[in-house]
């Protein structure tokens, strides 16, 4: 069991909104006001939940809890949808004695269905009076939807102070292609930090780990990432240790975000796609999701193929600027282009253990500068599209 960050208490229950017989609704409450940071879909289309969500983050720096339910999205449900979500955190605000707009709502599941008021009603209540009753595991099953399995993490840091604790859960298993980016995360620490400082170090470490990674391309209409940090440890934050907290969520960000690549519906691989000597920092990002989106290079990897041509391929229509002649291209680190060339090496002999493995990393050196880019995505198999083909039935 992981030790929370002190001055927070969890709660889960079974609400119903699910056909599963589990829990659904999960509550996470701070003692104290927490520093608050936001980061939220481009989708156009935002859930309600998430224009409510971007609405507090604009107008306040702290914030004293996250109610997350899983079975209904709570998106493209229009006016009544908003009035609904609001109407939630009515309840929980009177069951809890917090104010409404101390908290931040997510909702995950199925697109264009209103919540049930009803069953919010019967359920609050007792989410209440379990606070403190959850552990963290217990907090990431309430919020899965097509999981394989819960998606938590926790550090600690040691500064000058005294010890920080920082925990993580996610949920997201499809339509992940977070680009802030069906995803939802919460990160909380007992770190004392100013809201200003702590929703810089959350930004730049979203952009490094939740926002490089893709399971199918999607970006969700709910994505949303919340971050808080309540200073209940007592250890403020000196200006040479800020490093340091940043590192350690960068860190915690980055092995959820690889936990939702790794359990990609269907998904058997992690594809490490690295470019690098890019003429800029938006070509080598274009390569690498060109590369991680196409569905040829997906398939081949999941089934074991190293078809390199389809790389090649997707690196030439990224729309980067290059010259072909300067390309490499490694996969499992062995080198299969050398300037524009194949290098004439055995593919089928050579890599037909390293493609069994989990972690698959394809190399690409453009050539053209010396920016780069690092990018996760899944493979894509049989099981993805049976999952998303009976996903409401």
């Amino acid at each position: 069991m992981h030790t929370l960050p002190k001055g927070y208490s969890l709660a889960t229950v079974k609400a119903g909104f699910r056909k599963e017989q589990r829990d659904d609704l999960a509550l996470l409450v701070s003692d104290t006001p927490a520093a608050l940071a936001g980061v939220f879909t481009t989708n156009i289309f935002k859930a309600a939940p998430v224009l409510v969500g971007m609405e507090t983050v604009r107008t306040r720096q702290n914030a004293r809890a996250v109610v997350i339910n899983s079975g209904r999205a709570n998106a493209c449900t229009g006016d009544e949808g908003i009035a609904k979500c609001r109407a939630t955190l009515d309840m929980v605000a009177r069951a809890t004695g917090l104010q409404a707009h101390d908290i931040l709502p997510m909702s995950t599941g199925v697109i264009g269905e209103q919540l049930r008021l009803d069953l919010w009603a019967n359920a609050v209540p007792g989410l209440a009076r379990k606070l403190g009753a959850a552990d963290l595991e217990a907090f990431a099953r309430a919020i899965m939807t097509t999981d394989a399995f819960p998606k938590f993490a926790a550090t600690e840091l040691k500064l000058g102070g005294g010890t920080v604790r920082l925990c993580g859960a996610a949920k997201g298993a499809g339509m992940i292609c977070p680009d802030m980016a069906t995803m939802l995360a919460v990160l909380f620490c007992d770190a004392a930090v100013d809201a200003r400082r702590w929703r810089e170090i959350f930004r730049r470490a979203a952009d490094l780990t939740f926002n490089r990674v893709s399971v199918d391309g999607d970006t969700s209409t709910n994505d949303t990432l919340i971050g808080l940090a309540n200073g209940a440890s007592g250890v403020a934050i000196r200006e040479d240790e800020f490093p340091l907290l940043e590192d350690a969520v960068h860190d915690l960000l980055g092995k959820i975000a690889y936990m939702l690549v790794q359990d990609g519906e269907g998904a058997t691989k992690v594809l490490h796609i690295r470019v690098r000597g890019a003429a800029s920092p938006e070509d080598a990002e274009r390569v690498a999701r060109t590369v991680g989106h196409s569905p040829l290079v997906k398939t081949a990897m999941y089934g074991r193929d190293p078809n390199w041509g389809r790389i090649a391929a997707a690196v030439g229509r990224s729309g980067a600027a290059f010259r072909a002649e300067n390309v490499h291209i490694r996969l499992c680190g062995v080198q299969l282009l050398k300037n524009g060339q194949p290098v004439g090496v055995d593919v089928d002999a050579v890599l037909a253990g390293p493609l069994e493995q989990r972690d698959i990393h394809i190399e690409i050196e453009l050539g053209a500068g010396d920016a780069e880019y690092l990018f996760l995505a899944s493979d894509l198999g049989h099981d993805y599209i049976s999952c998303n083909a009976d996903y409401r039935s």
